[in-house]
């Protein structure tokens, strides 16, 4: 899709506001950036955009990009989407309070949800922009996964072209439903990846701290040992030896809750969120 689009941004001002809102600049849609906080206006204007009352924002937008954070949703929506143009797309870059049912909705506005993948650690790098971009976002490329509460072909596009906008460089969109965004973000990713992130570097200072083992031995162990195991066991790139199986299972017999795959189920899901939004449970 190559027309130019009327996007507003909510939010332009924090670190994924930001983030989203340099690449937007980059683009040839047009972009209104909104933002309430002091900082957040200042880091606009200092990137040379100009700042607009929100409802100004909203006002003859196509999309609406929603770059604030989740306990921020609940208002927000409330505020705009009845401002919103009849069949405008509401966007939030995150699935909790959508799938919480937090979002403020009307029937003649579409909401979707979008979240980036955020560059694989098998990307193939061709250069020291795209090593030093880890996040995504900036050089190296990546991946995104979103939804859409519409059936309409026209608006899939339209959402297709904000999500690579703001995103890019970007491979491939995957489309799920809502509710399969939020098994990915926060359980699989967050509640799984990201803890087992957190444990390594735990692993790591209590192998420096308490083991007695020097740092940039026990850091160079430890990361090359990471690479492999991840291609060993997400790609299957070579077998793991008979010991290190034997490890493997004394490992998660030791660390791992034997039930713990319980985590994907939809009240644990209902739980977790609840915990991330600050709320006594997920009603619907």
């Amino acid at each position: 899709m190559t027309e130019q689009l009327t996007i507003a941004v909510i939010g332009a001002g924090g670190k994924m506001g930001m983030r989203i809102s340099n690449n937007l600049q980059r683009t040839a849609h047009a972009v209104r950036y909104a933002e309430t906080s002091p900082a957040g206006r200042d880091r606009v204007t200092d990137a040379g955009r100009e700042v607009v009352d929100s409802a100004e924002a909203v006002k003859g937008a196509q999309v609406i990009v929603l770059a604030v954070p989740d306990l921020a949703l609940g208002p927000v929506t409330e505020e705009l989407v009845p401002l919103a143009e009849p069949g405008a797309i509401v966007l939030t870059l995150d699935p909790a309070a959508a799938y919480a049912g937090l979002l403020t909705t009307r029937d003649d506005v579409i909401m979707g949800v979008a979240h980036p993948c955020h560059p694989s650690v098998f990307l193939e790098r061709t250069s020291k922009e795209e090593w030093a971009d880890t996040f995504g976002g900036i050089a190296a490329p990546q991946d995104a996964v979103a939804a859409i509460e519409s059936d309409d072909p026209a608006q899939k596009s339209i959402l297709e072209t904000v999500i690579r906008a703001i995103y890019a460089p970007v491979i491939d969109v995957h489309w799920v439903t809502v509710k399969q965004l939020a098994q990915l973000e926060p359980t699989l990713v967050e509640t799984v990846a990201c803890m087992i992130g957190r444990l390594l570097n735990e692993a790591l200072e209590e192998a420096v701290h308490t083991m007695g083992v020097p740092e940039p031995a026990a850091r160079a162990m430890l990361l090359g040992h990471t690479q492999v195991a991840l291609a060993n066991g997400l790609r299957g790139d070579n077998p793991f030896s008979d010991a290190c199986l034997i490890a493997m299972d004394y490992g998660q017999e030791t660390i791992i809750k034997e039930d713990w795959k319980k985590i994907f189920s939809d009240d644990e899901l209902d739980k977790n969120l609840a915990r991330m939004l600050h709320l006594e449970s997920i009603q619907r």
